[in-house]
């Protein structure tokens, strides 16, 4: 399996997560480069390779395709490191799914999903929040829905630095993500049984922070996949087909799992509805089993 970390020159953010990786990890810079900017390879994880685009990562669509034409090297999963820009300014620090519920105004094609990561994603979830509490940092460590592109063929995942200029170029975020990034990578990759214990479900309701979901990641053994927020729901972008798409798009699903108290109870209904057709299985609180 080789999977390929991408970092973006334009993003100080995820500039600033390349440079702690770098820090905290033996490289090996390869003769070869993507963009005009050096590739590397993790030597002690010698599948992992750390590759820096020009421009918004969100809006470089088929990277996949690109890096395999280029480098000769076919990524199998990509994470991409990134900034997270938000109206309040809370400083977080957050990982979510690919793709579009429903118009692609941030890059990506409408009412698309890419597959996503759900045991890495979770379990790095559950290390950035040991590691936060552990540093006494003051960023909220949590989830975001699947919100925005890339367009690729291949699994992926953001892990971002939110939400102020200040917070992208603090030295201290950044090598938070770094240090959790590369101990999730170790476990993920070393262990045969990694989160095997986990329910891995699609998320449905709540929040864009989705904090119902993020909840239950960091207290109960369950891992989630992409998860359908309210907003998407209300606005009309979320029928049958779409539930599916996400369902199918979340490798090794066993289930959905809805924020009831988020939504009306006839909504909850019909995703019922739904999902039973469909012969999936809907699970609640008590179906989990504690960390």
């Amino acid at each position: 399996m080789s999977l390929f970390i991408i970092s973006s020159n334009e993003d100080p953010a995820s500039t600033n997560i390349k440079n702690n990786l770098l820090e905290q990890s033996k490289w090996i810079k390869l003769d070869k480069q993507f963009d005009n900017n050096p590739i590397y390879q993790n030597k002690i994880l010698d599948n992992i390779f750390l590759a820096t685009i020009n421009d918004r990562h969100i809006r470089h669509e088929n990277l996949d395709k690109e890096l395999e034409e280029q480098l000769k090297i076919k990524p199998q999963q990509i994470i991409v490191v990134s900034r997270h820009r938000s109206k309040t300014g809370e400083p977080t620090l957050t990982t979510h799914p690919l793709g579009n519920y429903g118009e692609a105004k941030f890059g990506g094609k409408t009412k698309t999903l890419l597959p996503a990561i759900p045991t890495l994603m979770t379990y790095l979830l559950r290390v950035l929040n040991k590691n936060v509490e552990e540093k006494r940092l003051y960023h909220d460590v949590c989830f975001e829905v699947t919100h925005h592109g890339p367009y690729l063929e291949v699994p992926a995942m953001f892990v971002e630095i939110g939400s102020t200029e200040d917070e992208w170029r603090n030295p201290l975020p950044g090598e938070i993500i770094a240090k959790s990034l590369i101990k999730a990578l170790e476990t993920y990759i070393s262990n045969k049984n990694f989160l095997l214990d986990n329910k891995i479900v699609i998320g449905i309701g709540g929040g864009h922070y989705a904090p119902r979901f993020t909840e239950l990641a960091l207290s109960e053994k369950v891992a989630f996949g992409h998860m359908i927020p309210g907003y998407q729901i209300e606005a009309g972008n979320v029928d049958e087909e779409m539930v599916l798409k996400a369902f199918n798009a979340t490798p090794d699903v066993v289930g959905a799992y809805i924020h009831r108290k988020s939504m009306k109870k006839t909504k909850v209904h019909w995703f019922e509805e739904i999902l039973e057709k469909n012969n999936i299985r809907v699970f609640r609180t008590k179906d989990f089993e504690p960390l």
